[in-house]
């Protein structure tokens, strides 16, 4: 019999993988600029500004005709101590090619320019802080971005010679600290974001590991591992050939699967996109809809199968044997395990396209790496089989204990949905009650209580059964106290936030000492903030949730400007409020020394026309809160991931460091604190 026949008759499973938080991604930045001076004369001397270009990209000029793209502009802060002489000048000379988007002909650099501009220098020495904005372009993509430079000018200096202030040296850097303090925020901030999102790799791909070992227990996947083998032994001369065979077979499904990541990567729209695939009601009702169907199949009701005529196609070519036969035994392998497996290498892949870049090629890679090893090992050494447990009604206990938990996790999607789109319709208890049925009865099926239609009869619980049943429990009096407004940090980012909380007798409690005790005046709003009809700040807390709004109030109040870039879908955001903003030192400082302000990412909430944001990044308009704020993150901090936390002054100068998702509380703290000093230091 075929093998293919043999499998359809095995059924169907599937492991559910998500709670994966987004984490903060730099973007790209293409363009390296430095800065130099060369003493000409007694008193003048000419700045020079250089840009490295990385490969494939170009820079435009300062001049461009109207109606193209944004021009390369310098601008100087504050000249103190020296003037201007005349206007900034393209040292470098540019291309010109006609441009079919814009209908002109534009000019541009590539690998390097520079830029040459003259000054005149009235005191013994004066720094120089410049700001560039600019508009680089590679193929078909292009981005907006704003750097800050500097220099300093020294009477002093050989009129040959050259003082240089480059971005991110030390001890070479001679300008004064307030004019590199943005630059130094800037790089340092970078180096921090590698480190997260590498570590984030890191984790993802481990998760996307568990998740391939877990696939090799579905029913369609576990026992074409002896077929497999009995493959390579059969169709091969000596041992030799079968080992090669085997490597091929495994490489060949790693292959598979990571090209499948490959492509979201190199067909990623960039964070808006991010956002709109994981946040979309579309998506969202899709993988709600499969995952509710899949827990219905594992409990028995249907079977799911994919089409037989594709594996029949690739199962017929594996059987010729030979490296060829290899290959094609994987996408045979590939293709049958989807039925299984499909659901799971899909939310990797939904929940990799929310960081881009490497992340959906690193989780396919892990993913594919688990689920080819046993294939490959087994292959090798076909003596192990005899250790391996025959298929049998414990499949069918791991397909319906699996259900349990696929049907749990569905309700992340439903959330997102309510969430997202500011519906309303689930509460956190309610969202919590369920939970707690769901694994109630999973307490009860491994306790042989409960009896599905292909179950066999339990004659009794083995310990391993055992132990699941009581973690089973144990989960749903975790769960009990929040039905009355526990935080329940370990799963926080899972759930609802506090705000949708009905029944909350914290909040109560909260309420009564506010009765008693009323909130001083000055940690009162300047004014009603905008959308708080249906945007809400944790734990209490008052703010804005317009960027506008808010810096003026911290203006009217002389206070620092803390803000949160959040979205109604991130996880991560969830668990820092529930594990980092909870503590009362960190509540305590963002009441009384910041004015807050939310600003949501994802909100599809449409504003006024009149409120309609063209943006300099990508030259779309931006017409919703979420949009209009996501842009306003990537085009001001070139930075599009949340959490993100950014404190300003009152002229919207960085006070400290901007921080991303991280635990650790201490560590928070002295960033609020930080924030308030410099503050102060700049206001004396």
């Amino acid at each position: 019999m075929k093998r293919i026949a043999l499998l359809k008759s095995l059924g169907v499973f599937l492991f559910g993988l998500l709670a994966l938080g987004q984490v903060h991604a730099q973007m790209d930045d293409p363009v390296q600029w430095s800065a130099t001076t060369k003493r000409i004369d007694a008193s003048k001397f000419e700045v020079v500004i250089s840009a490295s270009i990385d490969e494939g990209w170009h820079l435009y000029s300062t001049k461009l005709p109207e109606g193209g793209p944004l021009p390369t502009s310098f601008s100087f802060e504050k000249p103190v101590g020296y003037k201007l002489i005349g206007n900034i000048k393209e040292v470098s000379k540019s291309k010109t090619e006609h441009d079919e988007i814009f209908n002109l002909d534009l000019s541009f650099f590539d690998g390097e320019a520079v830029f040459s501009q003259l000054i005149e220098l009235e005191s013994e020495e004066a720094p120089i802080n410049i700001t560039v904005e600019y508009q680089a372009c590679y193929a078909d993509k292009c981005i907006y971005l704003e750097k800050s430079i500097s220099t300093v000018a020294k009477s002093s200096a050989p009129i040959e010679g050259a003082v240089t202030s480059i971005e991110g040296q030390g001890s070479e850097q001679t300008a004064v600290a307030d004019s590199v303090q943005t630059e130094k925020i800037e790089v340092e901030s970078a180096t921090d974001t590698g480190k997260t999102e590498e570590q984030s790799l890191w984790w993802f791909f481990l998760v996307s590991f568990a998740a391939g070992l877990a696939g090799l227990l579905t029913p369609c996947v576990f026992p074409m591992i002896p077929m497999t083998v009995s493959f390579f032994m059969g169709k091969q001369q000596n041992r030799a050939n079968a080992i090669l065979n085997a490597f091929v077979f495994g490489i060949s499904i790693v292959a598979i699967y990571t090209s499948l990541g490959l492509i979201v990567s190199l067909f990623s729209l960039g964070s808006d996109f991010a956002n709109t695939l994981t946040s979309h009601w579309i998506t969202n009702s899709i993988f709600f809809i499969l995952f509710i169907a899949f827990a219905a199949s594992f409990f028995g009701l249907f079977e799911i199968v994919l089409p037989g005529s594709l594996a029949n196609k690739t199962d017929s070519k594996a059987d010729r044997g030979g490296l060829i036969g290899s290959f094609f035994l994987a996408l045979t392998t590939v293709i049958v395990s989807l039925s299984c497996v499909g659901p799971i290498v899909g939310a990797l892949l939904v929940e990799a396209a929310s960081g881009l870049g490497a992340k959906p090629i690193v989780g396919m890679f892990g993913f594919s790496l688990a689920f080819s090893i046993p294939f490959t090992l087994f292959a090798i050494f076909p003596s192990w089989l005899n250790s391996l447990p025959r298929s049998g009604g414990w499949m069918n206990s791991v397909k319906v204990f699996l259900g349990f938990i696929v049907l749990a996790f569905s309700l992340k999607f439903l959330l997102t949905i309510d969430q997202g789109y500011q519906l309303n319709l689930i509460s956190r208890e309610g969202y919590i009650a369920i939970w707690m049925a769901i694994f109630t009865l999973l307490g009860l099926y491994l306790l042989g209580k409960i009896k599905f239609k292909f179950d066999s009869d339990l004659q009794h619980v083995g310990v391993f059964r055992l132990f699941l049943a009581i973690a089973s429990f144990a989960f749903v009096f975790y769960l009990l106290p929040g039905l009355f407004g526990a935080p329940l940090k370990t799963i926080s980012g899972l759930l609802p936030p506090q705000s949708s909380q009905s029944f909350d007798l914290k909040s109560n409690q909260v309420i009564i000492s506010q009765t008693t005790a009323p909130v001083a005046d000055e940690n009162s709003l300047c004014e009603e903030p905008r959308f708080a009809d249906f945007l809400h700040l944790p734990h209490g807390l008052n703010g804005y949730f317009d960027y506008d709004q808010a810096l003026s109030c911290a203006r009217e109040k002389k206070k620092p400007l803390f803000i949160d870039f959040v979205g109604h879908t991130c996880a991560n955001c969830k668990v820092m409020e529930a594990q980092v903003w909870s503590d009362p030192r960190v509540l305590e400082r963002l009441r009384r020394d910041y004015i807050i302000v939310a600003l949501y990412v994802d909100d599809r909430t449409e504003l006024p026309e009149s409120e309609w944001v063209t943006s300099a990044r990508d030259g779309k308009v931006k017409k919703t809160i979420g949009k209009k704020n996501s842009d306003f993150q990537a085009t001001r901090f070139n930075v599009n991931g949340q959490p993100y936390y950014v404190l300003l002054d009152n002229q919207e100068k960085m006070l400290a460091e901007p921080r991303g998702f991280d635990l650790d509380v201490e560590a928070f703290i002295q960033f609020l604190d930080k924030g308030v000093e410099e503050f102060k230091k700049r206001n004396q």
